[in-house]
């Protein structure tokens, strides 16, 4: 069975922000063949929403993010959510992550805020750190 994965919202801006970081690398390593990388059109909203926000303080242009977001769509596997389990998690803005981990039957939401994902265990999803998940798909990163 192939790994899958959900990117938490924190990651991908993690990931824009600096090129040195686990979070960097793992976007990197998006399209390569060690996992798969599911996308919802919610997920996909926020990362957009949130990095255009920031773009000052990350250093890129709107058009730079839109080129983003059109790669992680044409790289990700879509998925619709058709039913809610909520709330499940302490914040329920984090419940559409989670809800699309399951319906993704992934096994991992990968995020720097793990503890904010307790109770994902429940549905058989474990929660890792962008670094935690490197080192277990055998991609050697080592934090500066």
């Amino acid at each position: 069975m192939k790994i899958s994965i959900v990117l938490d919202t924190c990651v991908f801006i993690s990931a824009l922000r600096s090129k040195q970081g686990a979070s960097f690398k793992l976007l990197s390593a998006i399209d390569s063949e060690k996992f798969d990388f599911y996308v919802s059109v919610p997920l996909i909203l926020e990362y957009e929403a949130v990095a255009k926000r920031m773009s000052r303080s990350i250093g890129l242009t709107h058009t730079d993010i839109e080129d983003i977001i059109d790669y992680l769509c044409l790289v990700g596997k879509h998925r619709q959510v058709h039913f809610l389990w909520r709330p499940n998690l302490k914040d329920p803005a984090d419940d559409f992550v989670l809800e699309l981990a399951v319906e993704s039957e992934c096994n991992y939401i990968v995020t720097h805020n793990v503890k904010d994902f307790k109770g994902a265990e429940k549905f058989q999803v474990e929660v890792l750190t962008p670094q935690k998940f490197l080192q277990m798909i055998g991609e050697n990163y080592e934090h500066n």
